[in-house]
């Protein structure tokens, strides 16, 4: 089952401190809802485990992230993969382009992809939709502050 998410946010951040903050594992741990543990594995690649629960299904993930198409400090692509045993997999990806909105703002735009799998892909779009919607609302607003704090 394939969603696509995109939204917006204003960081009252410059755009290097932005884009810094977009490759830095730290703060990404943070800002990624129900993640246990991220760490670099290369300058683009990240293991990472996260515990979701979407609905009835609370499972715990292990999986990879890559950081592609780098265009600092402008933009840059994220994948990941996660597998979660018997509740099934997730996959997916989001473009993240970032403008200057004056010197001590940035505007971040985002569209995410998302591919689900096995017991997840079950439970039905609406549910699956409405709770990829808000953990991408909660990372990105979580990011935010983080940076503008």
């Amino acid at each position: 089952m394939a969603l696509v998410i995109e939204g917006e946010e204003r960081i009252a951040a410059p755009i290097g401190k932005v884009w810094e903050a977009l490759n830095d594992p730290a703060v990404l741990k943070e800002s990624i809802p129900g993640c246990q543990s991220l760490e670099m594995k290369s300058d683009t690649e990240m293991a990472a485990i996260v515990v979701l629960k979407i609905g009835p299904i609370k499972a715990t993930f292990n999986g990879e992230v890559t950081l592609k198409n780098l265009n600092p400090p402008n933009s840059y692509t994220i994948q990941g993969e996660g597998k979660g045993g018997i509740a099934g997999f997730a996959k997916g990806g989001a473009d993240v382009n970032l403008t200057e909105d004056g010197p001590d703002a940035t505007i971040l735009k985002y569209a995410a992809k998302a591919d689900v799998g096995g017991k997840i892909a079950q439970l039905g779009s609406r549910l699956i939709m409405s709770t990829s919607k808000k953990l991408a609302g909660q990372f990105f607003s979580t990011f935010n502050e983080k940076v503008s704090g």
